[in-house]
């Protein structure tokens, strides 16, 4: 173990402050949105909100052991909403000069001034808004630069390769840095923000020869780049998945019981999150309208709304409009407690926000107790997924059909690799005749779970 002087450590805590990260200091940014609710105000508004942010980003590709790409960017951006009552007007730049920002303020005047009333438009209510901000670790500067990055990419490539002589191509193996922080505030007194950093690796592979190749990826996702998986252990986890699917047939027409494997089963979280949410149920636009407290998923279904994990790729104090967040159980023995609503879309329902502008936290399917190959043996006879293609689902009536791929399983035991099928049926029957979940929960986004058994699909094949 190498010791650090005292003035080392505290050159290290200077690099990686954010007030040497960002082109903007947090106080300056602060200073923009108070000054862009001020000339509101002073120009008419009644009410204004403001939002001004500052980041960074890096982003390395190298492909069969040459670098493809490299890609640095810095953004910066400002945007102003006002009220003239209830008429609302809505304007952005990336011009942080004081003309500039006046010119934004005066445009989104212009467009309320010329916009219908509308008496759900305003602000939250003040006893909405939050008034403590815990540190959730959401900040872990990334030194990594050119040259590391490639190394990295380089040493996650070449573990692909290495991990099996049937992988003959690649499609890259990719590292990413990307660091940011904004300041959010509005004409109730509410200022805050934070800075946050969201870093990735991934490696995307090809096994296999002429009409027989197979391509499949992995990655791993994080806030802190101490909690990614390993370089080589993504490399090597890409060329499992690509070098398992080699030798894929077809399937005939049948229904049978399907098994989402967990990166592909935190989609049906996805539909479900759309479904009750408060844009799509005032629209009536929603599969799911005027369900709250009805049974929506069999009831060994519980799922949590969680803002408040530490290092969590979706927490936060407060949501896209101030509103103090809190954690709720979203579905309780598969019951739905509760819906996803911002200020606007609560008061077009007649309820209350719950701090969900901008949709959800960190989405948490609560774990069963069977592993993916204890799943696998109580399907017995079925379909594993572990790939989803197309976008064929109906959001008003939840008729669900996409293309897939995975494995045909009997006996409780994989068979071999199956492709071009297409498994069909109603995701209010999926979600109400789900048989089981499995302890296999990934991190790879805000929607959490494990794999997931229906215990019945139609899957369409030759």
């Amino acid at each position: 173990m190498i010791a650090l002087s005292n003035e080392s450590v505290c050159l290290m805590n200077d690099i990686t402050s954010p007030k040497h990260r960002f082109s903007h200091s947090s106080d300056t940014l602060q200073q923009i949105a108070q000054d862009m609710l001020t000339y509101a105000r002073q120009q008419g508004a009644t009410a204004s909100t403001a939002e001004v942010s500052d980041g960074f980003g890096q982003t390395i590709t190298v492909r069969q052991g040459e670098t493809e790409t490299i890609e640095y960017n810095r953004d910066k951006g400002l945007g102003i909403t006002v009220y003239i009552d209830q008429r609302r007007g809505n304007a952005s730049t990336s011009d942080f000069s004081p003309q500039a920002i006046r010119d934004t303020v005066n445009a989104a005047l212009s467009i309320a001034r010329h916009t219908a009333s509308d008496n759900c438009a305003g602000l939250p209510e003040q006893n909405m808004l939050a008034t403590e901000f815990p540190d959730l670790d959401l900040y872990h500067p990334w030194l990594l630069d050119v040259d590391g990055a490639i190394q990295l990419a380089k040493i996650c490539e070449q573990s692909a390769f290495d991990a099996d002589k049937r992988i003959n191509n690649s499609e890259g193996a990719t590292v990413s840095v990307h660091e940011s922080q904004f300041v959010y505030a509005n004409s109730l007194g509410f200022i805050s923000g934070y800075p946050s950093s969201r870093h990735s690796i991934s490696c995307a592979v090809i096994a296999g020869k002429e009409s027989a190749m197979q391509r499949d990826y992995w990655y791993s996702e994080a806030r802190a780049a101490s909690d990614l998986m390993t370089a080589e252990k993504v490399g090597q986890i890409a060329t499992e998945r690509a070098v398992r699917r080699l030798n894929s047939r077809k399937l005939d027409t049948m229904q049978v019981p399907v098994l989402f494997e967990a990166p592909v089963a935190a989609t049906l979280l996805g539909h479900f999150v759309g479904a009750i949410s408060g844009g799509s149920l005032y629209r009536k636009s929603s599969f799911l309208p005027d369900h709250l407290g009805k049974q929506v998923f069999s009831p060994n279904i519980c799922i949590d709304d969680i803002p408040s994990i530490p290092r969590g790729l979706a927490s936060g104090a407060f949501d896209d409009e101030g509103v103090k967040t809190q954690c709720r159980t979203i579905v309780l023995d598969g019951v739905l407690q509760g819906y996803f609503l911002g200020t606007y879309s609560a008061r077009k329902l007649g309820m209350k926000t719950t701090g969900n502008a901008g949709g959800n936290h960190n989405l948490i399917l609560r774990p069963g107790e069977l592993t993916l190959n204890d799943l696998i043996k109580k399907m017995g006879r079925g379909l594993l997924v572990t790939e989803l293609l197309g976008q064929g689902v109906n959001h008003i009536t939840g008729d669900y059909s996409r293309g897939a791929a995975g494995f045909w399983v009997e006996h409780g035991e994989i068979q071999y690799p199956v492709e071009e099928i297409t498994i069909a049926s109603n995701l209010k029957d999926m979600y109400t005749h789900i048989a089981a979940l499995g302890n296999d929960s990934l991190v790879q986004g805000s929607r959490q779970c494990g794999s997931i058994l229906i215990e019945t699909m139609m899957v369409a094949g030759q």
